[in-house]
């Protein structure tokens, strides 16, 4: 009997391309037939067959409380009922962005948006409004969303202009786009050596999720914010997935790095569309209708998606809240490093947070290019095997892991326990 899933698949791609609104839910990296869910609760998804599983990939960060968590479910009830939208000022934007720049200190003003696609587009505009000039530099593997200045590859060499990396991006556009290695401080400062003048911006993950967990290194950081500061560029932390997932004040808060401008999302939205970018108020007084850098949104402060934001941002400033993420993160990665050595599987693991990374590589890496080297297939192995034992892991070697506040001890045990099975029936 063919599954719900596949059902459900076949018919999307008639009408959807890929079948799927967002690549990496299509399963291409892993293989097989991608799940639709129908429902989640606390730590748990229910896909179309009606099998629950254990949820690592938390809606890609921002269920950070859990799915359908009371309050949160309350507080979108509560709103929508005032009215879905407005397109007008409401008293919610205000007293979410009071929060933020109570929470985050590097934030002296902020402007919100609906996704972290826009609130780094918007970020790279305004910095280059700001400094006038052109040039920004990004880091491979590091992801920022979709606009075309930041779909841009390594080129051929150190200090090539970026390429391209989707059809559609002109190459003019990709041309002024420097991509460097994540971690590597040298080439950062080579970098603005050669092109110090024309930098308006450099742009990064402080904590990397995009190429599974990556971790920096103080030197990378320092220099980044020397190197900015020195040549009057902007620095822009992307913590859309880091945010209020690393710690309370995020990764900038964790390492103790200033940033000019920080993009937000995910966990700022509760699960719904909500993002925002911010910082130094020279810099975001450039922005319509104070000044010549242009954004708008019909969306942006929407209501109902603020109203999931706040209540979801009042949890998490709960006291221990952080703490208990950290210590079961550490818990999971611990146990199954612990059970892949006692079976002489190479791997490794690390968490930040309630942030993780799973790699089958006899060391955590410190790059793109060491992700890389990691091996995929068992990747893809272990992947499907944990869905068959109802662990929902992200459907790619080269995504990281979120743990929730929904997530018990129990729940890590049970994960740990179907991993040393898994890696038992290899030998």
């Amino acid at each position: 009997m063919t599954s719900h899933n596949q059902q459900l698949f076949d018919q999307s791609q008639k009408v959807i391309p890929g079948g799927v609104n967002s690549p990496v839910r299509a399963f291409k990296s892993v293989g097989g037939t991608p799940l639709f869910f129908k429902r989640g609760k606390g730590a748990y998804v229910w896909d179309a067959d009606d099998k629950r599983y254990i949820d690592y990939v938390n809606s890609w960060g921002p269920m950070i409380v859990g799915h359908c968590h009371p309050e949160v479910v309350k507080a979108v009830q509560d709103a929508a009922a005032e009215g879905l939208g407005f397109g007008a000022p409401t008293a919610s934007e205000l007293e979410i962005a009071e929060l933020l720049c109570k929470i985050l200190p590097s934030l002296e003003m902020v402007r919100l948006v609906s996704s972290g696609t826009e609130a780094t587009m918007t970020a790279i505009r305004l910095a280059r409004g700001f400094t006038g000039r052109s040039r920004i530099i990004k880091f491979e593997g590091c992801y920022h969303g979709h606009s075309d200045g930041l779909l841009v590859k390594a080129g051929s060499g150190a200090l090539t202009f970026g390429q391209p990396s989707s059809s559609g991006v002109p190459a003019e556009i990709a041309a002024l786009t420097t991509v460097l290695d994540y971690n590597d401080a040298a080439g950062l400062e080579k970098a603005f050596a050669e092109y110090g003048n024309e930098i308006a911006a450099v742009i990064v993950e402080p904590v990397a999720g995009n190429m599974n967990l990556i971790l920096p290194k103080r030197e990378f950081l320092d220099a980044m914010r020397n190197l900015c500061t020195e040549h009057g560029a902007v620095l822009i932390l992307d913590e859309v997935m880091s945010g209020f997932r690393v710690g309370l004040q995020g990764a900038h808060g964790h390492f103790g790095i200033k940033p000019d401008l920080i993009t937000l999302g995910k966990v700022m939205g509760g699960g719904l569309p909500a993002a925002a970018f911010g910082g130094r108020r020279d810099i975001m007084q450039c922005l319509a209708p104070m000044g010549a850098v242009y954004q708008a949104g019909t969306l942006s402060g929407n209501p109902v998606a603020v109203a999931a934001g706040l209540t979801t941002l009042k949890l998490v400033q709960a006291p221990g809240f952080y703490d208990n993420l950290t210590k079961l993160a550490k818990q999971m990665t611990e146990g199954i490093s612990a059970s892949a050595k006692k079976h002489g599987i190479p791997f490794s693991a690390q968490s930040i947070g309630s942030m993780f990374g799973l790699y089958f590589s006899s060391a955590v890496p410190a790059s793109y290019a060491e992700v890389m080297a990691s091996d995929k297939e068992a990747f893809n192995r272990f992947f499907h095997a944990m869905l068959d034992a109802g662990v929902y892991l992200a459907p790619s070697a080269f995504e990281a892991g979120f743990v929730s506040a929904a997530h018990t001890e129990a729940d890590i045990a049970a994960t740990i326990a179907a991993a040393d099975k898994i890696f038992a029936s290899w030998k």
